[in-house]
């Protein structure tokens, strides 16, 4: 183990700049080196990658590896976990991490296979255990009803993190660091799939992963009617709306915006849950959420159970209440 040194992020490029998993990473690589008193290294793969090399430098760190290639423009599986198995082998590092994020959460298991490491997916803190020196990865497990702590002794310890579960550190544009570029040594007869074409979702308004405020929905409101006050109030909150899978199954809002075990995770700082009974389902989505309020009918609900604040009434008098003292607030 000796020979394996400290934290090692994947980094990602969202529209030419990295996001904000990234930085987040970077910031929890940064604490995680620290206590390890070693340095973090941060990985780019992509085409035209290069110049993002001094942002992640500015947010943490040490070293930069850049495999910059017009072969790499776009995700493909087989091709990035190439790249990244001979760089990891090459870098050696103790910790290494990435995103809950699409790639992440293809790349993550398919690379610690390759290592033949363990894997610990979806992690919301993470920590170095002061006697041995391993990384303590705490994860969501039983549909968020729990916490459970996992450590390995292989090397590098490898683990996905939730998006807004770290802090990310303030830019310093003073900071220097090292930018090592590396030739990925692709070979495209080696991939199995064939990139094709990109579909970007088309999102109006505040983009659901990053709203600071969510208000939800469930199957309480009946049908699609519902949502559309959901809507009038996310907006004058600057939010984002968010669903139970049965309000999706329905076909009362698109699947797109599903939050739980089989749909998205979110954490924002407010969540507003209007006439959803809170199961352990769509809990695993929205536990992170830094302030719960529950508004239904059902005093029995299990949302109650779970929220901070709550409302005992039927949300067709009590969110355009809600709307129209906002209004006043906002003037």
């Amino acid at each position: 183990m000796a020979d394996y040194q400290g934290a090692m992020v994947f980094l990602e490029a969202e529209e030419g700049k990295l996001s904000g998993i990234s930085l987040e990473l970077l910031g929890a690589g940064r604490k995680l080196a620290k206590d390890l008193g070693q340095a973090v290294s941060g990985v780019l793969v992509g085409s035209g990658v290069r110049a993002l090399a001094s942002e992640a430098i500015a947010h943490g760190a040490d070293k930069v590896y850049v495999a910059d290639d017009a072969g790499l423009a776009n995700y493909v599986s087989d091709t990035y976990v190439d790249v990244l198995e001979r760089l990891v082998k090459q870098a050696s590092p103790s910790v290494l991490l990435m995103g809950q994020t699409g790639i992440g959460r293809d790349l993550a298991p398919r690379l610690a296979f390759r290592l033949g490491v363990g894997l610990s997916t979806d992690c919301i803190d993470l920590s170095i255990d002061r006697q041995t020196k391993n990384l303590l990865q705490t994860r969501p497990v039983y549909g968020g009803n729990a916490r459970a702590v996992f450590a390995t002794d292989t090397r590098p310890q490898m683990a996905t993190v939730r998006q807004k579960a770290m802090s990310a550190e303030a830019r310093d544009p003073d900071r220097k660091g090292e930018v090592a570029a590396v030739d990925p040594g692709l070979n495209p007869a080696a991939a199995r799939v064939k990139f094709i074409q990109r579909v970007k979702e088309a999102v109006t308004g505040v983009k659901l992963e990053d709203a600071e405020v969510v208000v939800a929905g469930g199957r309480g409101l009946g049908g699609p009617e519902g949502f559309k006050q959901l809507e009038e109030l996310a907006k004058l909150m600057r939010g984002a709306i968010g669903a139970t899978r049965s309000a999706c199954d329905n076909g009362w809002v698109p699947c797109t915006i599903q939050v739980g075990l089989t749909g998205k995770v979110v954490t924002p700082n407010l969540y507003i849950a209007v006439a959803l009974s809170g199961a352990s389902q769509h809990m695993a989505g929205c536990s992170g959420a830094k302030t719960i309020v529950a508004i239904n009918k059902d005093p029995e609900a299990n949302i109650f159970k779970e929220a901070q604040f709550g409302v005992v009434g039927d949300y067709k008098q009590v969110i355009p209440a809600l709307a129209k003292k906002i209004k006043e607030l906002v003037g």
